[in-house]
Parts: C-alpha cells; structure tokens; sequence
C-alpha cells in the first residue's frame, strides 16, 4: 500500500496546500510532542522565513481538520502530533520528556464516565513520573 504525502493528506482534508501546512505538518511527523515555539523554527528552517501566527494557523487548520491531534499537559505548552492511533502519554515532571502508551482498550474504572449523559468521543491520560534516564540521575 503506497504511503499517502502531505500533500494527499491535505487535499483528501479538504484543505489548501500551502508552504506553511506543508512545513509544519514534516515538522511534527519527524518530530511529534513539540510546541508551537519549536514548530516555528523547525518550519522556518525548511522555509526561510515563515511568520509566527502563519505557524498557529496551519496549526488550528490541521488540527480541525483532523490531521493533527493537540493535547496540553498540565502545566505546559500545548504540543502536537500526527492524528491516527489512540495512545497516551508518559511525561517526566523532570526533563519534560513525552512518551506514547498504548491504551489498555478494555476500560477500568478511571476511564469509565459513569452515568454520564455525554457522548463520549475521546479520553486524554497523562501518566506522571520519572523517565529512566531521570531516576537514574536521582539515584546518583
């Protein structure tokens, strides 16, 4: 099966191709879990020059149009991914290094909305701690 281009994945979007959708969508596919600060200079490397609110946005218009995903840990900058696969995170409350989890499909207690009269569309889990390289310094 033939690997879709940014370019296919914006049209079938719906959306314009434009420099600045394509820069920041390589930037986060090489690069996920960055800022819109580190974006910025990863576009602008690519391009030459590329403004600040042309990053933001291609950021918003790829994100509704679903091919990114944005999440924002508590605490930090929103960051960026590639959308596609339902996954979590690992933070390090250190370093700040983010990790993709795999999520146990079968809910427990913690992703169960009860009662709740939402349609439930998406869940978010964070998972706190210490990276290893991160408990290795602390045990020193």
């Amino acid at each position: 099966m033939p690997v879709e281009t940014d370019v296919e994945r914006l049209r079938a979007a719906g959306l314009r191709v434009t420099q600045p959708r394509l820069a920041v969508l390589a930037a986060v596919r090489d690069r996920p879990h960055l800022d819109a600060d580190t974006i910025t200079r990863l576009a602008r490397v690519r391009l030459g020059r590329i403004s600040v609110q042309a990053v933001y946005d291609a950021l918003h218009a790829l994100t509704a149009a679903g091919l990114l995903r944005r999440f924002a840990p508590a605490g930090g900058p929103a960051r960026y991914e590639l959308a596609g696969d339902d996954h979590d995170h690992l933070v390090c409350r250190e370093c700040g290094a983010i990790v993709d989890t795999r999520r146990n499909r079968a809910p427990g207690p913690c992703l169960d909305p009860g009662g709740a009269t939402f349609a439930v569309e998406s869940t978010e889990v964070t998972y706190w701690g210490r990276c290893p390289t991160c408990q290795q310094q602390h045990h020193r």
